[in-house]
């Protein structure tokens, strides 16, 4: 247990150093089914050889404008690292006026460990583009004071030259695996890029992510097989950018192929507080193919600050896919007497 120690200590010192650090980022309620969003770290980090993801959330369905977000990625396991390769694509489109950023990242992941523990190290870097429409802005000076707004008014105001512009982003990422507990940090926009479209600086703070789960065995003294048992499995999600703060805490109920879930997220300055339904089902699962094939629903009722009715709430879709590849031969695993990351979702 000595060389526990010291990932531990590191771990801890990551999430007080993050905590301290400085526009939000989205955050997905199935945080568990958008593994590279979440954290780098977690590249390459499945049973199977490919991994493919596909997380959706429209977020306050009634309120105008919109705000929509999608995140797909692809990663690759390489069982020599113990970790993988992989492509994240984000993409999101908030306000009336539109304010789309797409962005492809690369994430690399690497471990080390024994069959007590497992310790990962991920890497992200990519390239962001930010486009937003100004015609969809209306200004003081296109309000009548009788009639309210008048599309026919041309605004005065003096509006930038360039309504796009692209920049380079980058994370990282570290992630523990020890007997029932699995617990992360991550860095994004570690290197706090410049997203202003005007001439004056606009940095893009940096977004700490930190999260720790536990398995709880249900039936301890059952010797059966472990898709065969159930697990309650409690997490706590802290995200941090800026001055925006939240915290999601909540638990899974896991047996067999589905997975539920009870979540409260608190808003603090960054939103309103909610409660968090999500199911997850293993439609598919090739055990002996390698293939697992998972739907994820979720629902966000607001708790505080917002009223159901004028939202209709949150909710989100995702589907993932793993498979075995036939090409692949060096089939032998890093740290198999380890418990991984994937055996809490």
């Amino acid at each position: 247990m000595r060389d526990f120690y010291k990932p531990v200590v590191l771990i801890i010192a990551l999430i007080i150093s993050g905590m301290s650090s400085f526009a939000q980022d989205h955050m997905y309620s199935q945080f568990f089914n958008s593994p590279l969003y979440l954290n780098p770290a977690l590249t390459g980090q499945f049973q199977g050889d490919l991994r493919m993801n596909l997380i959706y959330r429209n977020q306050f369905t009634s309120v105008p404008g919109g705000f929509n977000y999608l995140t797909a990625s692809i990663d690759y396991n390489i069982p020599k690292f113990g970790g993988g390769i992989g492509l994240l694509f984000t993409r999101s489109s908030e306000g009336t006026a539109y304010l789309v950023k797409n962005n492809i990242s690369g994430t690399y992941a690497y471990s080390i460990g024994s069959d007590s523990y497992v310790l990962s190290f991920g890497l992200q870097a990519g390239v962001t583009n930010e486009v937003i429409d100004w015609s969809k802005l209306v200004f003081g000076d296109q309000i009548d004071p009788r009639y309210g707004y008048i599309p026919s008014y041309v605004t005065a105001a003096q509006l930038p030259l360039y309504n796009d512009k692209f920049f380079f982003d980058a994370g990282a990422g570290v992630n523990l695996v020890v007997a029932d507990f699995n617990i992360g940090t991550a860095l994004q926009h570690v290197n706090q890029p410049n997203e202003s479209f005007t001439g004056t600086p606009g940095k893009l703070p940096m977004r700490f992510t930190g999260h720790i789960s536990y398995r709880y065995d249900l039936d301890p003294d059952d010797n059966n097989d472990e898709d065969e048992k159930s697990f309650v499995i409690p997490s706590v999600v802290v995200y941090r950018q800026a001055n925006a703060l939240s915290l999601s805490a909540g638990f899974q109920y896991k047996r067999s192929n589905i997975n539920a879930g009870l979540w409260y997220r608190s808003g603090g300055q960054s939103g309103p507080s909610a409660i968090v339904i999500s199911l997850i089902f293993d439609l598919f699962i090739n055990k002996e193919g390698g293939e697992k094939l998972r739907l994820g629903l979720s629902h966000d009722v607001p708790a505080t600050g917002l009223n159901y009715s004028n939202t209709s709430g949150t909710s989100e879709g995702s589907i993932s896919y793993e498979t075995t590849l036939p090409s692949r031969t060096d089939t032998e695993r890093k740290f198999e007497g380890a418990r991984r990351c994937y055996d809490f979702y």
